[in-house]
């Protein structure tokens, strides 16, 4: 039921919950209840406004001490406004979650990369 690979940190998850995420501007969402879900899979932190709006509701898998050893890198999730999108979420952390499983092709449709990281002259 962990997220803990052996021997290593677990995979962790940071959901934004702030100006656009986590409250009522994204409708039919129990964000309290999404948050819960995530923590049951994998430890979570809870952050302030990620900068992200656009996507609201924003979810970033961290990948284990197995996954960043595996060169794996966050995974950035946009748009997680189903129950079904976060139970695939919480599928993929319990089976080790970047660079340990194989990410469900159904996730690829929320990955986004911010565009702070999309910028590579640094403008």
């Amino acid at each position: 039921m962990s997220a803990r690979p052996a021997g290593g940190a677990p995979c962790r998850v940071v959901v934004c919950r702030d100006c656009c995420c986590g409250n009522p501007k994204v409708t039919g969402v129990d964000h309290a209840a999404q948050t819960e879900r995530l923590r049951a899979s994998a430890p979570v932190r809870v952050s302030d406004c990620l900068d992200v709006c656009d996507q609201a509701n924003v979810i970033v898998v961290q990948p284990s001490a197995e996954g960043r050893a595996a060169g794996a890198r966050p995974v950035w999730l946009g748009l997680v406004n189903d129950q079904a999108a976060t139970e695939d979420v919480v599928s993929w952390v319990r089976e080790g979650g970047p660079g340990v499983a194989p990410r469900p092709e159904i996730l690829d449709l929320y990955v986004f990369t911010p565009l702070a990281r999309r910028r590579s002259d640094g403008s």
